[in-house]
């Protein structure tokens, strides 16, 4: 049980309501920023805004999912009000703070090492990233089903990356009958590609392929399909492109060449808040219980 820790959390999506619902029926003393009342109604919740925060009791913050931009500010999902961090109010918490994020840039990295607070990303734990990939996957799937006018069974499709993500989109796509090929960069990747009686290209060779696809999925979050790629794509594909921002895709030119192009940004939050929730509170809890 949590019933002696005070968990301060910051904006969050969907999936955060279900967090709090966990952490307060693990006891915890949940203070929220960014939330109207009737989203934590029936909870014992303290909703307030963050200049009324007394950071000298806060055990734990939580931040969202995108964490904070480079400003220092957090963008509730909930409110068209922005919610401004500074590096003051992490040094004003107890040495014991740990800072939850789910990606963090270089300035909340500023912020806490200044402190000398202990900060975790929980998309870069295997343990959330890879449960994370399956309604991400999942979403991809639905979009692909929604856009396209033909089934997803025997189209060419291309997943860009083989990480947590790729792996499992590749294996979705694969297992409702497209033919899948998967770019990659290591030859460990190669191997398991092979293994797993997919096709496979180097992610240097993009344009070998492009033209012969479907649809292609990103899941790289820096820019490998750009100008020279997206010309010689067929004007009626479909990219969907899954990663962080700023994406792996040049939207801009997609766009002038009227490439059907989704940017599909939290989809696990969007189509199965719950599950993912669920996902992110189980780990939270048991790293909290390990505050001394």
């Amino acid at each position: 049980m949590l019933q002696d820790k005070n968990i301060l959390i910051l904006g969050g999506d969907n999936r955060y309501l279900h967090v709090m619902k966990k952490l307060y029926n693990e006891c915890a003393n949940i203070t929220a920023v960014g939330y109207p009342e009737e989203e934590l109604t029936g909870f014992n919740i303290e909703r307030t805004i963050i200049s009324d925060v007394d950071f000298s009791t806060m055990d734990v913050i939580i931040l969202p999912v995108e964490g904070m931009d480079q400003t220092g500010e957090i963008h509730p999902y909930y409110s068209p009000q922005a919610i401004q961090l500074t590096s003051a109010m992490i040094a004003r918490t107890p040495a014991h703070c740990t800072i939850f994020s789910g990606t963090a840039n270089n300035l909340l990295r500023q912020y806490v090492q200044e402190a000398d607070r202990s900060l975790v990303v929980l998309f870069e734990r295997n343990d959330i990233a890879i449960a994370n990939s399956i309604p991400t996957a999942e979403a991809t799937l639905q979009i692909a089903m929604e856009q396209t006018t033909t089934t997803i069974h025997g189209s060419n499709i291309l997943v860009i990356g083989f990480g947590r993500v790729g792996k499992t989109v590749a294996r979705l796509f694969h297992q409702v009958g497209a033919n899948v090929t998967v770019a990659a960069r290591k030859d460990e990747d190669f191997a398991r590609i092979h293994e797993m009686t997919y096709q496979s290209i180097h992610i240097n060779n993009l344009k070998d392929t492009l033209p012969n696809i479907d649809i292609a999925i990103n899941t790289v979050p820096t820019v490998v399909v750009g100008e020279a790629e997206l010309a010689i794509i067929h004007r009626s594909s479909l990219i969907i492109d899954v990663a962080s921002k700023p994406g792996g895709i040049d939207f801009e030119t997609a766009d002038k060449l009227g490439i059907n192009t989704i940017h599909a940004l939290g989809l696990p939050g969007k189509v199965a808040p719950m599950t993912a929730g669920n996902i992110i509170a189980d780990v939270l809890i048991t790293l909290i219980k390990r505050i001394e």
